[in-house]
């Protein structure tokens, strides 16, 4: 499916952020949403928690996804419209490129006092995204530091290797995908303090995770992933090879044109689109 052009926003990445990101495989740009941006983000997460109370609120994926037969939480075109068209796309596009496909987004919030930790894992390691490649905006919808549970990453880690994890289901973590030990140096690792409306773009491969909430704050981010139309995501895979059940999740192409093969079809019901417009053909402008 395709999304109307997002307005441009004057964003851009300079040089030395540009560098950051190619080099650490994360980079914190110096702006924010704030306006009506942010009121619209804070109306769909709100919608989101209301709507989905029997859910962990760490644990809200799919959250763009209105009807999605292989996942239990009920998404909001309100945050499908803010993926589809947000003025970080600009940012984005710089990153990897002008053809982005939209494939997933997650509400990770950490209620005070008992917010579970997210272990240290990489995003793709088990993603039907060949070759792999997404772009991950995470925006604070709270203030965000050390004593919340601020996201933590090992820069540079995101070199295109696929690291050793384990499946860990202990009640303590919000992800069960675990970076088996001794692979990397972990101990001082920079964490990401962000405030308000301020967000990070970090790369797929990037090793990364954040400690249990045990503040008497919330610590609340909202991640869109973005993938390149130049990678292929393979609907064929299923659940017992990917720990994750992606055969009906439905994409957008919300820049340029598709260039693998993608299928825009799959997921979006009777073919019109969850966003009231129809799916874009494979190559389409």
């Amino acid at each position: 499916m395709r999304a109307e052009a997002a307005a441009p926003s004057g964003w851009r990445l300079g040089a030395r952020e540009l560098e950051t990101y190619r080099g650490e495989g994360l980079v914190v740009p110096p702006f924010r949403f704030e306006g009506d941006w942010l009121e619209r983000l804070r109306s769909g997460t709100e919608r989101l928690v209301a709507e989905n109370p029997d859910i962990r609120p760490e644990a809200l994926d799919t959250a763009h996804i209105v009807n999605n037969p292989t996942s239990p939480v009920i998404g909001n075109t309100e945050l499908l419209d803010f993926a589809l068209g947000n003025p970080a796309l600009e940012l984005v596009q710089q990153l990897i490129g002008p053809d982005i496909i939209l494939w997933n987004t997650h509400l990770f919030l950490k209620p005070p006092g008992d917010g579970k930790e997210v272990p240290w894992h990489q995003d793709g390691q088990y993603w039907p995204i060949r070759p792999l490649a997404t772009c991950s905006l995470w925006i604070a919808l709270d203030q965000v530091d050390e004593e919340n549970g601020a996201l933590r990453y090992v820069p540079g880690s995101h070199s295109g290797r696929v690291y050793a994890h384990h499946t860990d289901n202990d009640e303590r973590l919000s992800l069960n995908q675990v970076l088996d030990e001794g692979q990397l140096p972990l101990q001082d690792a920079p964490l990401v303090k962000l405030g308000l409306g301020e967000f990070s773009l970090h790369d797929v491969y990037l090793v990364h995770g954040s400690a249990a909430n045990r503040s008497t704050r919330r610590r609340s981010g909202f991640a869109i992933r973005y993938m390149p139309a130049s990678s292929l995501f393979d609907h064929g895979i299923r659940r017992g090879e990917l720990k994750a059940d992606f055969s009906q999740r439905p994409l957008w192409l919300v820049r340029g044109r598709d260039r693998a093969g993608n299928d825009f079809q799959t997921g979006h019901g009777d073919g019109s689109g969850q966003h009231g417009k129809r799916p874009a053909r494979s190559g389409e402008k």
